[in-house]
């Protein structure tokens, strides 16, 4: 074996260089269809996604009606919206909506899911559970409206049934946000039965078996074993649940007009709406974005760090 001598350290003997292997041509031109495949992907995300997100953060530090010159005004805008009570108003607007209708909503889906789980139509109830997934929410929102009417179907059987008043539910502001809630609650079971339905069909059946060899009950099997082996689904649908009821704003826009009787309705995008398109105040439409983003996170951050209390795994990682 013959050694190759270095030029920088005299006498040191030094083995000699490997040739670079050439890269595969299959690996290129996967390499290359994969970035054909992914930059329409990565181009739409960045003119509709990032783009506009760095706009609105430069807009929320300015004063623009969309016609003339911006204007600088600094905090401005966080200032003005911290101490709007129209703003205060919607911020607890969407968190009534969210811890009303996220609790509710999941709680009656995983009864559903456990009531499809052993029978042999379920995919007949899926269908009519996830329908309203896949119908636009201004319909679903439209045909609620009509339900909802002082003289509709769901006021005349309550006026009927109950021997009261018919009640008023978009009009009254203590019934308008009760309303919102139950539609935003039917729209989305349909995901949610889907999902844990899933979560228990993946529980494995030695557990389960496990379980009812040591005398485990129905009522005990399901909140000592299968709801804690559930609680990973439970907790994504959680987090899903709430991201998406801190964005509602289709529903009470078509639902109710005018964000509702005394603001009743009126949410945190649906006041970012009217700001922006309302009133022409892209700047403080822009920072209520910005305030709103810093409350989603913060709320997600407190799912995820309260997670290692209640979320188990069937390997023991958290």
């Amino acid at each position: 074996m013959t050694a190759v001598l270095s030029d920088a350290a005299p006498g040191t003997v030094t083995p000699p260089a490997t040739p670079l292997r050439k890269e595969a041509a299959w690996r290129r031109r996967d390499r290359r269809w994969g970035y054909v495949f992914v930059g329409p992907q990565l181009i739409g995300m960045a003119i509709f996604v990032m783009v506009p997100f760095v706009a609105s953060v430069v807009l929320a530090f300015a004063k623009w009606d969309g016609l003339t010159a911006l204007q600088w005004v600094g905090f401005d805008n966080f200032r003005q919206e911290l101490t709007d009570p129209l703003f205060g108003r919607a911020i607890l607007n969407t968190l009534l909506i969210a811890f009303i209708t996220v609790p509710i909503g999941l709680g009656l889906a995983v009864i559903i899911a456990v009531a499809l789980e052993n029978l042999r139509t379920r995919t007949l109830y899926l269908v009519l559970f996830f329908s309203p997934v896949i119908t636009s929410s201004i319909a679903v929102a439209m045909i609620w409206q009509q339900l909802f009417r002082k003289d509709g179907i769901l006021s005349h059987f309550i006026s009927t049934v109950f021997h009261v008043p018919a009640p008023d539910w978009l009009g009254d502001p203590h019934l308008a946000l009760i309303a919102v809630c139950i539609v935003t609650i039917w729209s989305s079971l349909g995901l949610n039965v889907v999902i844990f339905l899933a979560g228990l069909q993946n529980i494995s059946p030695s557990v389960i078996e496990a379980a009812r060899l040591d005398g485990a009950g129905a009522v005990s099997l399901f909140f000592r074993v299968r709801l804690p082996l559930l609680s990973p689904v439970i907790f994504f649908s959680t987090v899903i649940a709430f991201i998406s009821s801190l964005q509602t704003f289709d529903i009470v826009f078509v639902l109710v007009a005018n964000a509702g009787p005394d603001n009743a309705t009126r949410t945190i995008v649906y006041h970012i709406y009217d700001l922006g398109f309302g009133k022409t105040e892209f700047g403080v439409a822009s920072a209520a974005s910005i305030i709103l983003l810093v409350i989603t996170l913060v709320i997600t951050a407190i799912q995820f760090g309260a997670q290692k209390r209640f979320v188990h795994y069937e390997d023991g990682a958290a």
